[in-house]
C-alpha cells in the first residue's frame, strides 16, 4: 500500500483538532440567546460592530500578503467582508456609526492578534482567515436565517450584507476549493502543527468575544 494514501489531509486535521473550541464558540449564551431571539436588534448590532474590527485587521494585511508563498494564495478578494459590514452599521447604527463604534477588550486583542500575524508570521494569519471566513460560508448562514427572521431584514439586504457572498455562486464548491488550498500549504509538519494551535486560539478569542458580549447583554430574569 502507498503510505501517502493514508496521509489524513490538512483540511481535515485542522478542522478536528479546533472542533472542541468551535463547539464551545457556537454554543455560547450569547449566541445562544442571539439565535434563540432572546435578544434584541442592539445586541445583533453590537455583535456587527466587533465583527468589524476583526475584518479590518484581517483584510487590512491583505495586500502586503498577497505575494506571500504561504498566505497569498489565500487572498481572494470574493471573501472580503469589510465592504458589507459597513453596509450592515450603517443600517444598524445610521450615516454616523463610526462616531460610536468601540471593540470590547476581547476584541482589540483579537484583532491586534490577526495584525501581530499578518506582519510576523503569515502561517498564523492562515489560520485565523480559516476560522473566520469558512465558518461564515458555513455556520454564518444561520445567523443571517435567524436575523432576516427576529428583526425583520430583507432577504439578504441591508441589516445582513456581512453573510451573503454575492461573487461566490457556490459556496460548497468555493469551500472544497478552499481545504485543496490548506492542503497544499507551503508548510511543514511541525509548522502545520504550529497553524492547528493558532486555529484552536483563534477560536479562543471567539469565545471571548461572545462571554464579553454576554456579559454586555444579560437577559433579565
Amino acid at each position: 500500500m502507498d503510505a501517502r494514501a493514508t496521509v489524513t489531509p490538512f483540511s481535515t486535521l485542522i478542522r478536528t483538532a479546533s472542533h472542541q473550541q468551535h463547539t464551545e464558540a457556537e454554543n455560547s449564551t450569547f449566541m445562544s440567546d442571539l439565535l434563540g431571539g432572546r435578544l434584541g436588534v442592539a445586541a445583533y448590532a453590537r455583535y456587527t460592530e466587533q465583527l468589524w474590527f476583526v475584518y479590518r485587521a484581517l483584510e487590512g494585511a491583505a495586500d502586503a500578503l498577497r505575494d506571500d508563498p504561504v498566505a497569498g494564495p489565500f487572498i481572494q478578494p470574493e471573501l472580503f467582508r469589510t465592504a458589507a459590514l459597513e453596509r450592515d452599521l450603517a443600517h444598524l447604527r445610521g450615516a454616523g456609526w463610526r462616531a460610536g463604534l468601540t471593540p470590547l477588550p476581547a476584541t482589540a486583542a483579537y484583532a491586534a492578534r490577526v495584525e501581530e500575524c499578518a506582519r510576523a508570521w503569515p502561517a498564523g494569519y492562515v489560520a485565523h482567515h480559516y476560522t473566520r471566513y469558512l465558518g461564515d460560508l458555513s455556520g454564518g448562514q444561520i445567523i443571517r436565517d435567524k436575523a432576516e427572521r427576529t428583526w425583520g431584514f430583507a432577504r439578504k439586504g441591508d441589516g445582513v450584507r456581512f453573510y451573503v457572498f454575492e461573487q461566490i455562486p457556490n459556496p460548497a464548491a468555493f469551500k472544497r476549493g478552499y481545504r485543496e488550498l490548506l492542503d497544499r500549504v507551503d508548510a511543514d509538519d511541525l509548522e502545520k502543527q504550529r497553524i492547528i494551535e493558532e486555529c484552536r486560539r483563534a477560536f479562543d478569542f471567539n469565545g471571548a468575544v461572545f462571554r464579553e458580549l454576554g456579559a454586555e447583554f444579560p437577559l433579565s430574569a
